[in-house]
Parts: C-alpha cells; sequence; structure tokens
C-alpha cells in the first residue's frame, strides 16, 4: 500500500476594512456625527475587523472626542473590531484606540510603532495606504500590519487610475523577510480598495488579497447582509 497523504484546507478569514466619511451621511453635522457613531458600532456588531477613522476635516480637538465617543460605541458593541485613527498617533492614544492608519508620506510604521511603545504597552494594530507594489514592499518592510491598496477598480467621479488585479496579484506576493531590524514585523496582509463591490471583492480575493476595504461598502445599505455575503466569498 502506498502511503497515505494528508491534505489540511486552509478557509482563510476574509479581512473587512470600513472607512468612514460622515460628511457622505445625510443631515446636520450633528446629525452625520451621530449617524457615523451608531454605524460604526453596527459595523462592529456585524463583525467589520477594523473601522478607520479618516475624518480629516476635523480639527484635533474634535477628532480626539469624536474619537474617544467611537472608541465607547465600538467596544459597547463587542471587543473583536479594531479602531484605528487616520494619521494622528497622539490622538490614537489619548482615546485608547487600536492603532493608527498611515497616509502616504506619512511616519514609517516602524518609528510610530516605538513611539507607541513609549507610551503604551499594547502593541498597535497599524495600517498603511499604498499605491504601488513598491509601497506595500515598504510597509511590509517597517512592520506594518497590512497595507490598503488603492485604487483596484476604477471609481465615478474621481481622476485616479486604477491600478487593476495584476498589480494586486503582484503586491500580495510576501517579502522574504523585514528590512527593517526591530520593526515589529509578523504576518503582513494586503486589503484591496477603491470601487469595490460584492463581485470585484471575489476577483480581489482571488488575486491573492486578504480582505476588502470600503466606505460606501460599508456606509450604505444593510450592512450585516453584505458582512456576511463578504464572509462567504471565496
Amino acid at each position: 500500500m502506498g502511503a497515505s497523504r494528508r491534505f489540511r484546507i486552509e478557509i482563510r478569514r476574509v479581512l473587512l476594512y470600513y472607512i468612514t466619511d460622515r460628511k457622505a451621511l445625510p443631515g446636520t453635522e450633528a446629525e452625520q456625527r451621530h449617524a457615523l457613531l451608531h454605524r460604526m458600532a453596527e459595523a462592529a456588531r456585524a463583525g467589520v475587523d477594523y473601522i478607520q477613522l479618516r475624518e480629516k476635516d476635523l480639527l484635533p480637538r474634535e477628532l480626539e472626542r469624536l474619537a474617544c465617543d467611537a472608541v465607547a460605541a465600538i467596544r459597547d458593541a463587542t471587543l473583536h473590531t479594531k479602531l484605528l485613527i487616520n494619521s494622528r498617533t497622539d490622538i490614537a492614544l489619548a482615546c485608547g484606540a487600536d492603532g493608527v492608519h498611515l497616509p502616504g508620506g506619512d511616519l514609517a510604521a516602524s518609528e510610530v510603532r516605538t513611539l507607541w511603545m513609549k507610551c503604551d504597552e499594547r502593541q498597535p494594530v497599524i495600517g498603511v495606504s499604498a499605491h504601488s507594489v513598491e509601497d506595500v514592499r515598504l510597509a511590509e518592510s517597517h512592520g506594518a500590519n497590512f497595507a490598503v491598496l488603492a485604487p483596484i477598480f476604477e471609481k465615478a467621479g474621481t481622476t485616479a487610475k486604477a491600478l487593476g488585479l495584476a498589480v494586486l496579484r503582484e503586491a500580495c506576493v510576501p517579502a522574504k523577510a523585514p528590512a527593517v531590524e526591530g520593526s515589529g514585523w509578523q504576518h503582513f496582509s494586503v486589503l484591496a480598495l477603491g470601487g469595490m463591490n460584492l463581485e470585484n471583492a471575489r476577483a480581489c480575493l482571488h488575486a491573492g488579497a486578504s480582505g476588502i476595504a470600503g466606505i460606501r461598502l460599508f456606509q450604505t445599505g444593510a450592512l450585516a447582509e453584505m458582512v456576511r455575503r463578504l464572509r462567504e466569498l471565496r
């Protein structure tokens, strides 16, 4: 009898990343703020993995107040969902968020991790915006947890050229080793962003993406149903 073989089928959990935009919600500023906090709590209950608070127009004090309220809203809903603050490491630390998202041209993830660990014993979650394979490699080498590569598909009303699935596929091939010593490097993920819907999200996962990021994808419509259907993609 020939030697038996064991095969293990690994089913990946699709990572889901909601990027906020309260200005896209209806109503006055106060109503938009209330609706955003409600939507973030709803996203947490639905099982979204990460929420990026990206309200770039707010003054630091206003952003800090919103971030503190967002932390409370998410943690009342679940302990699973992680809140990241766009760019502002100081505000993320002050409000007890789980990490930061670094736009292009910001500090390197390794620098932010070092600064964070001087103030807080918790390891931060660090996401980085990427617009090329080189950006993804740089984020990975500096110990980011993940890169959000965009735009994968064209979006109406924007002039940014779509990167396409071939670039995404290349970006999802992991580097062999971290380039920055002591960067806190660990398992690294690439999330796809830009023109996302259920149909093309499947194609992104087949290209190697670990997950899907979006604004309208999570901020409009029946959120729990959208999360369920995204989780079912293979």
